[in-house]
């Protein structure tokens, strides 16, 4: 039996998206989730799942640092990103930072069922028109990623907040948290990521943003 993860928070899409699969593939075990601390519950529960297939824009998972973050700790389970965009450097920085393929959210069944096919098979799959455009990140953006990478959830959402402009006080009240761990929490970030004041940490933030935004 193979065992899928579909992560994204409309239900409509996953619903759609299990249909599309349970049409294609017989023997077939789905389990959901709606964002990116859902998603990260299920992964826990479920060790031997083969495939994820990950929306990038759901609450929590801070765009890119959903994917990096699920890379990290789990680096042998296969990733799809299933996005409503079709920006070339989107997907070439979702390539880069671990999936395994990257499939259009207007793709058809087939097209579906064709992609998880190879990636389950150990290969990488992109629809035609975007296979020769996509281009490997600079260096700089793969060692970003690396410090990302080592931020807990928790830390990134901290980070977050800052580059939102919050005060450690209003950080504090939106995470249930004190200000004393707040600061613990940034002054870790500032380490993690080599940096010495806010500006410099919002301004890593700011290139995990992805644009434009998808609608769905």
């Amino acid at each position: 039996m193979s065992k899928f993860l579909i992560a994204d928070d409309h239900p409509l899409f996953r619903e759609a998206l299990k249909g599309a699969l349970n049409g294609s593939f017989d023997d077939l075990e789905i389990f959901e989730s709606e964002s990116f601390d859902t998603t990260l519950q299920v992964l826990e529960q479920q060790q031997e799942l083969d495939l994820l297939l990950l929306d990038l824009h759901m609450p929590g998972s801070g765009d890119l640092y959903g994917l990096i973050r699920i890379r990290e700790d789990y680096p042998d389970l296969p990733i799809a990103v299933v996005s409503g965009t079709e920006d070339i450097q989107i997907v070439s920085k979702v390539m880069s930072y671990g999936a395994l393929g990257f499939i259009p959210k207007s793709s058809s069944s087939a097209q579906i069922a064709a992609a998880i096919e190879e990636i389950l098979d150990g290969e990488t799959w992109l629809p035609e028109s975007m296979a020769d455009k996509v281009e490997e990140v600079i260096e700089q953006d793969a060692e970003l990623a690396q410090q990302i990478a080592s931020l807990t959830p928790q830390q990134y959402k901290v980070l977050s907040y800052l580059h939102e402009g919050l005060l450690n006080k209003q950080i504090a009240y939106e995470l249930n948290i004190s200000e004393a761990t707040v600061k613990a929490h940034i002054t870790a970030i500032f380490r993690k990521l080599g940096v010495y004041n806010r500006t410099q940490a919002v301004l890593i933030a700011s290139k995990l943003q992805l644009e434009p935004v998808e609608s769905n």
